[in-house]
């Protein structure tokens, strides 16, 4: 079992004390649960730290490694197995939480650099404890703008590559269609996502081909979810209406209706034999020098398309409603339960939420993007938290920012770590409202091991920030 042959190199010997110790850090997740081992390590970290300080400091106080740095600095204790939140241990965690450093007034950069200076010149006015928090924020602060601009932000040369590879793909759809079905009800598709709201990172691989489908507004009615039996809020059903008087066939979307309702997967259906199965994209994609094709097994019908040797791009294609009260329903099936809500469309808020977050900073010159997309790069590069997405990770923010006025670009480490412990306290509680509708829970997609997992990653990073930005970039490169 881990801990029981760790390396314990440089360090004299010491019975095999400070080996138990590391043992039972290791195991004390097998025993108590996540929860439980997290208020272990804490607990007894102090203990381990002191004891391998006394056994492992030099005999001579002049026997120093290089640079200065001792050798029994503090050692890491976080293991890396996979980890289960005990929900007995929810309350002892969230105790812990309240006495962890999140204020904005107690780390501001400037009230940092002058608890800095003040215990430079011997002054009084800082403590010990101060100073070492301060240093933790002013190096958080670094290494967040270093991360940002090493590993979040993409050339604009490689997003325009991207962003030309897709408008082609969107051409070659628009022309197939029109061609093959020109009594087909659309509007206009258009390109979206992230890749045009300058808030992808990492890499430019990914966009939205919008496909908006045209309803007859006598034929067709919109019913949100919680006023169904499902009580799914978020998710939207679609009747077929006034059947006495236009019977089926009236309306070319009759062919994609099951038990009376428009079904997004039979809609995804018909274009997928169209998309996937009619056209011939290896001919398209010797004639656009791309290697474009579907990408199998897939939630919606995407490609992939590699538009050069170490780049690829995956554009989904997604069938697009827009009701008359604005309401924007995708052709995206519900994660869990896509069998039993195959009926179901799924409510979009994403260009709403992107407008209010991007006005927000236009106020006041916020870092409200810039945090987010560090966020998004930590979860893309981190296997932990994948499963974190764009919208939950939005919305978190958004609903900081009713909190939180500070949102100064000096300000990124402490909203950065305000943002990790918020994102703690709604998995503990299991939700996560939409800022710009209360009712839809953005985290009953989720899994109870995936909240217990993402939770105890995130309770840690909590302690470690910066660990978490070296293991994001430590991680190999996604597709």
């Amino acid at each position: 079992m881990a801990g029981v042959n760790g390396d314990r190199k440089g360090k004299k010997d010491d019975n095999g004390i400070g080996t138990a110790i590391d043992f039972m850090l290791s195991n004390a997740k097998l025993v108590l649960g996540v929860g439980g081992a997290a208020m272990l390590g804490i607990a007894t970290l102090a203990v381990k730290r002191m004891y391998d300080r006394a056994i492992s400091a030099p005999t001579s106080p002049t026997k120093m490694e290089q640079g200065g740095k001792r050798s029994w600095e503090e050692p890491a204790w976080m293991g890396s197995s996979p980890r289960v939140l005990n929900h007995d241990m929810k309350s002892t965690v969230s105790r812990s939480l309240q006495s962890l450093p999140t204020s904005s007034h107690a780390f501001e950069p400037d009230c940092l650099r002058r608890a800095v200076g003040r215990a430079a010149v011997g002054g009084s006015g800082a403590t010990q404890s101060d100073l070492m928090r301060a240093r933790m924020r002013l190096s958080l602060q670094e290494h967040l703008w270093e991360f940002y601009q090493c590993n979040v932000n993409i050339p604009a040369e490689e997003q325009a590559v991207a962003r030309r590879a897709a408008l082609d793909i969107c051409a070659e759809l628009r022309v197939f269609l029109h061609a093959k079905l020109p009594d087909m009800p659309l509007r206009e598709m258009y390109l979206s996502g992230s890749l045009y709201d300058d808030l992808q990172v990492v890499t430019a691989d990914h966009a939205q081909l919008m496909v908006p489908l045209i309803l007859e507004k006598n034929l067709w009615s919109s019913i949100p979810g919680e006023d169904t039996i499902m009580n799914v809020p978020g998710f939207w059903l679609v009747r077929r209406e006034n059947l006495e008087y236009f019977p089926r066939n009236s309306s070319y979307w009759d062919r994609c209706m099951v038990g009376g309702y428009l079904s997004p997967k039979s809609v995804l259906e018909v274009f997928d034999k169209l998309v996937a199965g009619s056209i011939n994209w290896p001919a398209i994609g010797s004639v656009l020098d791309y290697i474009i094709r579907p990408v199998v097994p897939s939630e919606t019908l995407t490609l992939e398309v590699q538009y050069e040797t170490d780049r690829k791009l995956y554009v989904d294609f997604l069938p697009l409603l827009v009701m008359e009260d604005g309401t924007s329903l995708i052709a995206k099936p519900h994660r869990l339960a896509a069998e039993r809500h195959e009926n179901l469309w799924r409510q979009s808020f994403r260009v709403a939420e992107t407008a209010r977050l991007r006005a927000l900073d236009q106020e006041d010159g916020g870092c409200r993007c810039a945090c987010l997309k560090v966020a998004k790069a930590v979860c893309k590069l981190n296997p932990a938290l994948t499963r974190l997405n764009a919208s939950q990770l939005t919305n978190t923010i958004l609903l900081l920012c009713e909190k939180e006025g500070d949102w100064t670009q000096e300000a990124l480490a402490d909203r950065f770590l305000q943002l990790l412990r918020a994102l703690v306290g709604h998995l503990e509680a299991g939700r996560l409202s939409c800022a710009l509708s209360p009712k839809v829970n953005l985290f009953c997609e989720l899994t109870e091991h995936e909240v217990d997992e993402l939770g105890y990653t995130l309770y840690c990073a909590l302690s470690d920030p910066e660990g978490l930005l070296r293991t994001a970039v430590e991680q190999p490169d996604h597709p």
